[in-house]
């Protein structure tokens, strides 16, 4: 029997967080399943929650909102450590509802395909349509300089132009792709051991594309899945604070971009990309100032 360790990272949502726990209660699994809440210093109850509703839970109370990968990573190191530890590891957003065989389907598709390091499902919002960041390529420079400048945008059908969030592509066709999403995103825990932790720089967004980018460096496929579905209510956990999710979410994309491909990538073209990101950033900051609360995102 498989066996897998769930990762839940929760700050200050402990509505969302109980939705999720309950979809993973709800849901009969073959396999030998543990889950691991990190709460990130919440002050809305969540860790009082976990305790009294959901007690089979191992849950982690973190002194300070260290960010996503911190948090992560916490769980992470604890279960590395166990004298017996899974087979397979999910990060599983506290946004996401997992309906029955979500689980199951995931992990049989790793126990099939040996040669696949991660697998992502199909993730759908709560109008239905597709969460694009659920299958991606690599923001090379290339594929950034594109999407930055509105090119991905104008041309949707494009393989050149729309290649980063792959809307070229029939959504329930099964893809090996650069990466999935760090909301659910299930890891061979002996990949985990060979690439890494999260990389701890990436306060929010941008680590699951680094964790991707090092687990293919290693030689592992990724791939997304829309064998399985899993639904996403994306954003809810950053949308009450806009501004910060928004510079940490332009501020990623600038350290994937230095950390992976500055260093090998024309000056003039550097410049570029940087520009490209501020004003992309600046954009969205005056765009939520002058939009309802309701309205505003981070992208």
């Amino acid at each position: 029997m498989a066996s897998l360790a769930v990762v839940i990272l929760n700050y200050n949502r402990a509505d969302l967080l109980a939705d999720c726990l309950a979809s993973i209660a709800a849901a009969p699994t073959r396999c030998h399943l543990s889950v691991w809440v990190v709460d990130n210093a919440s002050t809305d109850g969540s860790a009082t929650l976990v305790r009294e509703r959901f007690a089979w839970v191992h849950l982690i109370e973190s002194p300070v909102n260290g960010g996503f990968s911190a948090g992560n990573n916490l769980a992470l190191r604890q279960i590395l450590a166990l004298p017996d530890p899974p087979d397979y590891i999910l990060l599983l957003n506290n946004d996401t509802v997992v309906p029955p065989g979500a689980i199951d389907g995931l992990v049989e598709y790793l126990e099939q395909h040996p040669a696949v390091g991660a697998v992502g499902p199909k993730l759908l919002l709560p109008d239905g349509s597709l969460d694009l960041a659920c299958r991606r390529s690599f923001p090379t420079p290339t594929v950034a300089f594109y999407r930055l400048f509105g090119l991905a945008r104008l041309f949707p059908r494009s393989r050149r132009f729309a290649a980063y969030n792959m809307t070229y592509l029939d959504p329930d066709v099964e893809t090996e792709v650069d990466s999935v999403v760090g909301a659910c995103m299930m890891v061979r825990t002996a990949v985990v051991r060979e690439v890494g932790l999260l990389d701890e720089a990436f306060f929010m967004y941008g680590e699951d594309l680094d964790w991707a980018y090092r687990i293919k460096q290693y030689g592992w496929k990724i791939v997304y899945y829309p064998g399985v579905t899993v639904y996403h209510y994306k954003r809810a956990a950053s949308s009450r604070r806009p501004i910060p999710s928004i510079r940490a979410f332009y501020d990623a994309m600038r350290l994937f971009h230095r950390k992976h491909y500055a260093a090998t990538t024309p000056a003039l073209v550097n410049r570029l990309i940087e520009f490209g990101i501020t004003i992309k950033e600046l954009w969205a900051l005056g765009r939520n100032l002058l939009l309802p609360p309701n309205a505003r995102r981070v992208g």
